[in-house]
């Protein structure tokens, strides 16, 4: 009798066992394979890659350029399919900063198209390390050079695309041309290219100056404060040269009552790029303050095609 009893007491333990451990099979399934499956592997490719940074918030961080410290912002789409997700780096322009409202708007239009945004703030700028007056457009190359390459990176980073504004736009068209074979493709949104001619002529922002004799420092109309070498690398930018080694697909918009940035330019840059769309917003300003939501559609329409 006691030998039943302990056989029966022995089969109910092995049973109990048995359910333990498949109990544990599910629990270790629902939380380290099925995270793993579809569309839930970039967001734990991410959150990996913030745990092994130490980031204390797991959107915006800074982007270590030996020792200078470049803010960055980074957002994925709702939804995300694949290992990989195509990544378009923002970049401001001139005296502005990721949280502007056109940035926010065209990296929102970005993740609408299903692609990850990776906002960035250069030289001076921001949240960025270095001085506004000490800045010029070759620290943003360089700058934006080493954000190319951080971003291609990434574990889950797919195509990469360009995206600025202004003086952003003109250095989203100096990177392609320098980063040609990393980019699939470039979107300038009213790019400054004005700013070479200005200081070749010497007149820039609203201030005059003798480009034969360029002073150290020159008081822009704005009241901000730039420097002479800013002029002088301004100067000698090779437009042409960028425009030219860019091939692949470009989208140049622009507003048509831009007070800023005379809209010949983009429309000088669509003629010499070998594949470039321009779009021209009617009656809209520098910074699109009239019809922002045309340029989320074109942006939205370029990325999807």
């Amino acid at each position: 009798m006691r030998s039943a009893v302990n056989k029966a007491l022995l089969r109910g333990e092995g049973e109990i066992l048995l359910l333990f451990y498949a109990f544990f099979f599910v629990l270790a399934f629902v939380l380290v394979l099925l995270p793993k499956c579809g569309k839930g592997r970039i967001g734990d490719w991410r959150q990996e890659w913030y745990m092994m940074q130490g980031l204390k918030n797991p959107d915006e961080f800074y982007i270590d350029k030996d020792g200078f410290r470049i803010h960055a912002k980074l957002d994925l789409p709702k939804e995300v399919a694949g290992e990989k997700i195509p990544l378009v780096i923002v970049v401001h322009g001139f005296t502005g900063h990721m949280e502007e409202r056109h940035i926010l708007a065209v990296a929102k239009a970005a993740r609408e198209a299903g692609m990850a945004t990776l906002r960035v703030e250069m030289y001076g700028h921001g949240k960025s390390d270095g001085i506004f007056e000490h800045h010029n457009i070759l620290d943003w190359i360089a700058d934006m050079l080493y954000v190319v390459d951080y971003a291609k990176s990434l574990p889950f980073a797919g195509d990469l695309y360009l995206m600025g504004h202004s003086q952003g736009g003109l250095l989203t068209m100096l990177i392609g041309g320098l980063k040609a074979d990393q980019l699939k493709a470039i979107i300038p949104l009213s790019p400054a290219i004005s700013i070479r001619e200005g200081c070749r002529e010497g007149e820039l922002f609203g201030a005059k100056f003798d480009p034969d004799h360029i002073p150290d420092s020159l008081t822009l109309g704005n009241g901000r404060v730039i420097s002479g070498d800013y002029i002088r690398t301004a100067a000698a930018l090779p437009v042409e040269q960028a425009i030219d080694a860019f091939k692949k697909p470009v989208l140049i918009i622009h507003g048509e009552a831009d007070e800023s940035v005379p809209v010949r330019f983009s429309r000088w840059a669509a003629e010499r790029y070998r594949n470039a769309k321009l779009v021209l917003i009617p009656e809209d300003t520098h910074c699109y303050d009239r019809h922002l939501e045309k340029v989320t559609e074109a942006v939205k329409e370029f990325l999807r095609g």
